[in-house]
C-alpha cells in the first residue's frame, strides 16, 4: 500500500482517518477494551464499544482520552497503531507521515505524548494541529486570508471556540463541556425526573433522536429503558424533546458563555468581519437540532453550520498534509 500520508482526528469519542485522495477511511469509537488482569489490548473502536457497560470483571473498556487529551498514554498508542494500521492496511511499505489534531488548550507536555504515541505506533513523523485550525480548513474557510473568521467545534470531550486570522487563532476559549457532558446530565435528568437508570448509549440515542438545545412547539417522543432506581427493575419511559432541552440547558449555558468570551476578546476589525460572515459551528455537537438558532438568539452573531459538521476536523487533516507549505505557519510541532 503506497499511503504516505495520514490524517487522524484523534477524538474523545470518536476518531476518524482521513487519506488525501480517499477520504475519511475510518470512523470508529475512542474505545480500548483490556483484560483486567494484565492490560492487554482484546479490541479496539467499534468492537470495543459494543463491550461498554456489557463487559465482566476479567475486561474493561476505557476511553483513554479524557476531554481531548491523553489520559493513558499505553493505550493511547495501542489505540493510534490501530487506527494507522487500519488506514494504511499491515503490509505497508513506507511508514506515513501523520499529522493529529489536539485540543487549543493542549499543554507542550500533552502534545509532546501525542507525537510521541504516533511515533510508537509506527509513523515516519508526527505534526500535531489544533483542532479548531483544522475544524476551519475542513469547512472551507479561507484561515490565511487577512480577515476574522469564527469556529465553534463541539466536539465530544471539548468545545473549542476560536477566531482565526492569517493562519493563526486570535483569542480563543475552550470548555470541557460537550457532547459526553451533555450525555451525562441527560442520565441525571433521568435519575432525579424519572427514577430510571440509563446507560450512555441510551443517553445519547435520546440526544441524537429527539434532542434540541432550545424548546420547541411540535415535540417529538421517544421511549427510554432503564433500571428503575426503587424496584430494581427494569422499565420503559417516554420522553418528550422538551425535556431533553431542559436536561441539557446548563450545559449549553456553557459553551454560550465561552463562545461570548470570545467575542468579548476579538478585536474590533475581525469582529466586524465575523458579524458580516457569521460563526461556523462544526463537531458532533453541531448535528444538535437548534443549537445555531441558540447560538444566534444570545450573541446577536449569524451562525451556520458547516457541510458535513463531523467530518470538519478529519477533512482539515486531510488538507492540510496536502498542502503543508501553504499552512505551514499554522502547524505546531514535528518529530
Amino acid at each position: 500500500m503506497f499511503i504516505r500520508k495520514i490524517g487522524i482526528d484523534l477524538g474523545t469519542t470518536n476518531t476518524l482517518v482521513f487519506i488525501p485522495k480517499k477520504g475519511v477511511v475510518v470512523n470508529e469509537p475512542s474505545v480500548v477494551a483490556v483484560s483486567a488482569a494484565d492490560r492487554q489490548v482484546m479490541a479496539v473502536g467499534a468492537e470495543a464499544k459494543e463491550m461498554l457497560g456489557r463487559t465482566p470483571d476479567t475486561i474493561v473498556a476505557l476511553k483513554p482520552l479524557k476531554d481531548g487529551v491523553i489520559a493513558d498514554y499505553k493505550i493511547t498508542e495501542a489505540m493510534i497503531s490501530y487506527f494507522i494500521n487500519k488506514g494504511c492496511g499491515r503490509m505497508r511499505i513506507f511508514k506515513p507521515e501523520v499529522m493529529i489534531s489536539v485540543p487549543a488548550g493542549v499543554t507542550s507536555t500533552e502534545r509532546r505524548a501525542v507525537i510521541d504515541a504516533a511515533i510508537q505506533a509506527g509513523a515516519k513523523s508526527a505534526y500535531v494541529v489544533k483542532e479548531p485550525v483544522l475544524a476551519a480548513i475542513g469547512a472551507n474557510i479561507p484561515i490565511n486570508e487577512p480577515s476574522g473568521n469564527m469556529i465553534v467545534n463541539v466536539g465530544g470531550g471539548t468545545s473549542e471556540i476560536a477566531v482565526i486570522s492569517l493562519g493563526g487563532i486570535v483569542s480563543w476559549s475552550s470548555v470541557r463541556v460537550a457532547g459526553n457532558k451533555i450525555d451525562q446530565a441527560i442520565i441525571e435528568y433521568m435519575r432525579k425526573n424519572f427514577s430510571l437508570e440509563i446507560g450512555e448509549r441510551t443517553a445519547e440515542d435520546l440526544k441524537i433522536s429527539i434532542g434540541s438545545a432550545v424548546p420547541i412547539k411540535e415535540e417529538s417522543f421517544m421511549e427510554a429503558r432503564g433500571r428503575d432506581m426503587i424496584t430494581g427493575l427494569p422499565r420503559t419511559v417516554k420522553v418528550s424533546s422538551n425535556q431533553v432541552a431542559e436536561a441539557i440547558a446548563d450545559q449549553l449555558k456553557e459553551i454560550i458563555r465561552a463562545v461570548k468570551m470570545v467575542l468579548q476578546e476579538t478585536p474590533p476589525e475581525l469582529a466586524a468581519d465575523i458579524m458580516n460572515k457569521g460563526m461556523v459551528l462544526s463537531g458532533g455537537g453541531a448535528l444538535l437540532r437548534n443549537l445555531d438558532e441558540l447560538l444566534f438568539k444570545v450573541t446577536g452573531v449569524p451562525c451556520v453550520k458547516a457541510q458535513d459538521a463531523l467530518l470538519c476536523v478529519a477533512k482539515g487533516t486531510g488538507i492540510m498534509l496536502e498542502n503543508l507549505n501553504i499552512y505551514k505557519r499554522s502547524v505546531m510541532s514535528k518529530k
